[in-house]
């Protein structure tokens, strides 16, 4: 089933941007951004908006698409995250060269803009204390009160914001406040601040700063700057867009459009990066690139493919609805994407060695296996077959249930590109009991093919020889939590209650066919009946390891016929 990646269809922000350069709003140019902070890792949330700016930029005429890192808080971001999120944005397959950004390179800009607003009476240094400009905010129901500072002479505010900037202030000791309207009931708009006193080294200006900007003040401006022309946000900044609008309305400068969708939310995940620290920092996963997390760096050691996500990204679109999106059909997009491109190889999980007592010993044959049957092009390979093979022990039943076909005694399966074989004998283990060992008889006019007399068999078995595979380590992953959303604690569960126990399942005794011998960190297959697997970093010439993407069952095709 091949199919091709979806185009983003026509959503509503797609419509706005076309109707603005129909207009010649902008004199007909896209600028677009993607302004993440660097304090932590991209997720599969952010692909989403990667996906739309990047997207939107690239469907007009000399569209541009800025990566401006949002750096206003030193005391949360790192270059690792830095290099993290550049590396991430790459591989989804977006070029931001000649076009990367910082907040950091308008500190003296956004300096400049907050001392006209001070000059202009529309801000002013507040040295309440956190805690009560939280209770002079007021609430939903209640106006905001005045702080007892917001009529002192400009010249005076001037003067202590220059004193913020020099470092002779505390941390704490004052901030700076836009002056709009107290009783607002738009809570955003009850004199926000703008600046605050952080004496912390920055990453990229060092000690040359003692204050930084809040996101509020340094989003529109930052985007004013560069020329943005329309300012792409999740459906959160809704209700800052009446605070966005006042600066840039106040500073006269010019001022792009912003326009909220709905952020993404995918049910047995969270993305959150608050929640994903968490994760990490308590131990329940082994880092920000855990295949189990929703990470762009956790989805790519874990073998997702780069296009699979920018296809569910265009297959969700662009909504102003908050919802849950089904995990399945993430799933989906990978499985598809694999199915026309990942090589199909044969790996054993949970080894049962069978011998077949009437094949020649020391006889080796090279069976010919088809590498991809969606792309004839990518040919075949050659497969050693013996006289001592491994099936998985799940394919034998010694008393077989009704409509399980594959192997038992006295009965006949094929073994995949080879032969037909007949379990004779069951051999256990003198200890335990357990089976250890199944002896079969091959008939040698099945090779590849329907035996003379035409009988046939209900079942195929993957295989591989025991002389010639090699060992690995698989890494069998599943969903990290058990709650489709485990955000939603109305029970007054904390989400990591419903984190999955069988998350990750390993295991150290697999054998795989010897083409994978030399198999590439990175390298995606189709192990047949199995799912679709990718080669861990951990992995050493001594050790191959693998991790499962996706199994072979798609619940998603299913869902969507029922649809």
């Amino acid at each position: 089933m091949a199919t091709t990646e979806s185009k983003p269809s026509a959503d509503f922000i797609r419509q706005i941007v076309a109707e603005d350069v129909r207009c010649g709003r902008n004199a007909g140019r896209v600028v677009t951004r993607f302004p993440p902070e660097p304090n932590g890792y991209l997720h599969i949330g952010h692909a989403k908006s990667i996906c739309l700016n990047f997207g939107v930029a690239a469907e007009n005429a000399g569209g541009v698409c800025h990566l401006r890192f949002d750096d206003t808080n030193p005391t949360r971001e790192e270059p690792k995250y830095v290099q993290a999120i550049k590396e991430d944005i790459r591989w989804l397959g977006f070029d931001f060269s000649g076009h990367e950004y910082y907040a950091s390179d308008y500190f003296q800009e956004l300096y400049e803009y907050a001392v006209e607003l001070i000059r202009k009476g529309k801000a002013y240094v507040c040295q309440l204390s956190a805690e009560e400009i939280r209770r002079y905010r007021g609430t939903l129901t209640e106006p905001g009160r005045d702080s007892p500072n917001r009529n002192r002479p400009i010249q005076e505010s001037l003067d202590l914001f220059r004193r913020m900037r020099a470092g002779e202030l505390a941390d704490g000791a004052a901030v700076l406040r836009a002056m709009i309207d107290m009783a607002s009931p738009n809570l955003n708009l009850r004199d926000p601040v703008m600046y605050r006193i952080l004496k912390v080294p920055h990453q990229r200006t060092g000690d040359r700063w003692s204050i930084y900007p809040v996101y509020d003040f340094a989003h529109g401006q930052s985007d004013s700057i560069e020329g943005i022309t329309h300012s792409l946000c999740t459906l959160e900044f809704e209700d800052h867009r009446p605070l966005y609008d006042w600066y840039l309305h106040e500073l006269g400068i010019h001022h792009p459009r912003q326009i909220e969708f709905a952020r993404l939310n995918v049910s047995f995940t969270v993305v959150s990066k608050r929640k994903l620290l968490q994760l990490v920092e308590e131990g329940h996963v082994q880092g920000w690139d855990d295949p189990r997390m929703p990470t762009l760096a956790g989805m790519r050691r874990r073998g997702y493919t780069p296009a699979s996500i920018r296809h569910f990204c265009n297959r969700v679109g662009v909504t102003k609805f908050n919802s849950l999106t089904d995990i399945a059909l993430l799933e989906h997009s990978v499985r598809d994407d694999l199915n026309q491109h990942a090589p199909r190889v044969m790996a054993v999980l949970r080894p049962l060695r069978v011998v077949l007592v009437d094949y020649p010993e020391g006889r080796t044959e090279q069976l010919e296996a088809v590498n991809n049957p969606q792309d004839p092009a990518m040919g075949t390979r050659r497969v050693p077959f013996s006289r001592v093979l491994y099936i998985e022990r799940e394919d034998f039943r010694e008393d077989p249930p009704r409509k399980f076909f594959r192997l038992a005694p006295g009965r006949e399966v094929r073994l995949r590109y080879a032969y037909l074989i007949k379990c004779v004998d069951v051999v256990r283990d003198e200890e335990t009991g357990e089976i250890a060992e199944l002896h079969c008889t091959f008939d040698p006019e099945s090779r590849g093919r329907t035996p003379p007399d035409g009988r046939k068999v209900k079942a195929t078995l993957h295989w591989v020889s025991a002389a010639h595979a090699v060992g690995a380590e698989v890494r069998l992953y599943d969903r990290l939590f058990v709650r489709p959303n485990p955000t939603d604690e109305k029970d007054g569960t904390d989400f990591t209650d419903h984190l999955n126990p069988h998350s990750l399942e390993v295991l150290g005794s697999c054998r795989v066919e010897p083409s994978l011998a030399q198999a590439t960190v990175g390298a995606r297959y189709q192990f047949e009946r199995q799912g679709y697997f990718c080669v861990d970093p951990d992995s050493a010439p001594e050790g191959l390891v693998f991790n499962r993407t996706v199994p072979l069952r798609d619940s998603w095709a299913k869902i969507e016929k029922n649809l």
